[in-house]
């Protein structure tokens, strides 16, 4: 099966499945033929929402670079993260698993042990048997160790053992503790003469804490991050010693893109895969001097204008690097948006006309579809015509489509084959997926959405978000409306019907073992 698509003026690419991917670039002038194989780059959003950037309608905050990326490639506006939570949605990303089906995913303290298993086949992984060197910088919390970490030596298992040749990371997030960088196993700059202990159920002799020493504080805590002071902000968890390696937040940011563009550099001579997970715009945000102020929407405004700076240049660095139209570039979030997640930081009372959901209902931890719907988009530099998609597509697909494009055979149980649909090459997606929120599981199918039963509150108020629990079943036609105003379920019994058996073919009898959300 052969497929033909102009990449620039006198040069054409011919697809070739054989068992073999390949890129075959012919230059009209010489006949000369080089055989690559595409860089892929991932980077991954942290609590970004739909309403966001500018190429998905946001008018108060300026994106230039995540525009140019959505507006160039394939712009989906039904693209979405697994789950409305972060560690579960990295785990089906990099697994192509439904995160229900393992039930460790869910939101991890800095301390849980690794909840990829080491024998489980990854994007990573397979990239790797199919040549390619693999990376990670940025945001981990998948988990590391085996449940007893020394943070003193050498931490494993992590991202290397799990198909990363390379990692830099954070282990958990930013409000978490340890606040060091670990890269490949190590802590960066630990002074051995002060080792680093780590604590999430009390706190150690001495140490000051958010709760008892708020006059030590430049930002001060709403709820859950009351323990351990670094940097002047108050995280969860708690932390003795490490004091050389501890990070400087205002300074992450350019920290991981340095790490990134460093990566790029080193193993341009080679296929690449990197996963650039950003810390932006999880809290506490801390957004470097030269972005203070740049928005009127406070913190969270200048830290999404921040990382699309970082975006901006990493797309220099493989433009001067000659990589750009060699390189698929594939952008998301793992969830939809929160604005007061912990702190007082003037993110609500500065929110203005600002939507971060867009028109959507809900947000992080939601069920309703601000939670899981996402900015989603591919970009690949004169090989994918710039285009708007409506097909339904979920980062579970990564594993399945990345497989097939660089020629493996590869798949993952919960993945779908949709490379044709990333490469703007067709608008066939999926039919059917299931999304989670918290341990509780939802059914989109076609334009319908329905919601189960749930037990508990309907509006978490510490972050004034809705939840989707009622003790009633809820049906959405998303195509006639898409703000989820008007429940069907009582009108349409047939289609809820209907949706109630294909969601429980897929998921079984185990969408009563909940567990509850904690924000802390």
């Amino acid at each position: 099966m052969r497929a033909k698509i102009k990449v620039g003026k006198g040069y054409y690419i011919n697809q070739i499945l054989s068992g073999l991917f390949f890129f075959i670039f012919i230059n009209c002038n010489t006949n000369r033929e080089i055989k690559q194989k595409p860089n892929i780059i991932i980077i991954y959003a942290d609590d970004l929402g739909y309403g966001e950037l500018g190429a998905y309608g946001a008018t108060e905050l300026k994106t230039p670079n995540l525009d140019k990326l959505a507006n160039g490639g394939i712009r989906f506006t039904n693209g979405y993260s697994s789950s409305a939570t972060c560690t579960p949605s990295r785990y089906a990303l990099l697994t192509g698993i439904y995160p229900w089906r393992n039930k460790r995913a869910k939101i991890l303290p800095g301390t849980a042990p690794l909840i990829i298993d080491t024998v489980l086949p990854t994007i990573p992984k397979m990239l790797k048997k199919q040549g390619y060197h693999t990376g990670i910088v940025g945001k981990w919390h998948l988990g590391l160790g085996n449940g007893n970490i020394n943070w003193n030596d050498r931490i494993s298992p992590g991202p290397n053992e799990v198909g990363f040749d390379y990692s830099n990371i954070l282990a958990a997030t930013q409000d978490r503790v340890p606040t060091v960088y670990i890269e490949d196993g190590y802590v960066v700059n630990l002074d051995p003469n002060d080792p680093i202990e780590v604590d999430y159920k009390k706190n150690f002799d001495g140490e000051p804490t958010g709760l008892e020493n708020p006059e030590m504080l430049k930002m001060k805590w709403h709820h859950g991050h009351n323990n351990s002071i670094v940097n002047g902000i108050p995280r969860i968890g708690f932390m003795k010693g490490g004091e050389s390696a501890k990070w400087i937040d205002e300074d992450m940011a350019d920290y991981f893109l340095n790490a990134a563009q460093g990566y790029i550099r080193k193993h341009k001579q080679e296929p690449f895969f990197l996963y650039y997970a950003l810390q932006q715009p999880h809290v506490p945000r801390t957004p470097n001097s030269r972005f203070v102020g740049s928005t009127s929407l406070g913190p969270r405004g200048d830290v999404i204008v921040e990382a699309d700076w970082m975006v901006g240049q990493l797309l220099e660095t493989l433009d001067s690097e000659g990589l750009l139209s060699n390189t698929l570039i594939i952008f998301s979030s793992d969830n939809g948006p929160v604005v007061n997640d912990g702190y007082y930081d003037e993110s609500e009372e500065k929110l203005g006309n600002h939507k971060p959901a867009g028109i959507l209902r809900g947000g992080k931890y939601s069920l309703f579809e601000a939670g899981t719907r996402i900015p989603f988009f591919t970009y690949w530099k004169d090989n994918i015509i710039p285009g708007v998609s409506d097909a339904l597509v979920s980062q579970l697909d990564l594993f399945s489509s990345i497989a097939a494009l660089v020629g493996s055979k590869e798949r993952a149980n919960d993945s779908k084959q949709l490379l044709n649909l990333f490469l703007g090459k067709s608008e066939k997606g999926r039919n059917e997926m299931i999304i989670e929120a918290t341990s509780r599981t939802a059914f989109r199918k076609g334009q319908w959405a329905m919601i189960p039963p749930y037990e508990g509150r309907e509006v978490n108020e510490l972050v004034k978000i809705e939840l989707g629990n009622y003790d009633y079943y809820q049906l959405y036609n998303l195509k006639e409306d898409i703000k989820q105003q008007n429940n069907l379920a009582k009108s349409n019994p047939e289609k809820l019907k209907e949706l109630i058996n294909d969601f429980e073919i897929i998921r079984g009898n185990e969408n009563n073992d909940l567990h509850q959300l904690e924000l802390k």
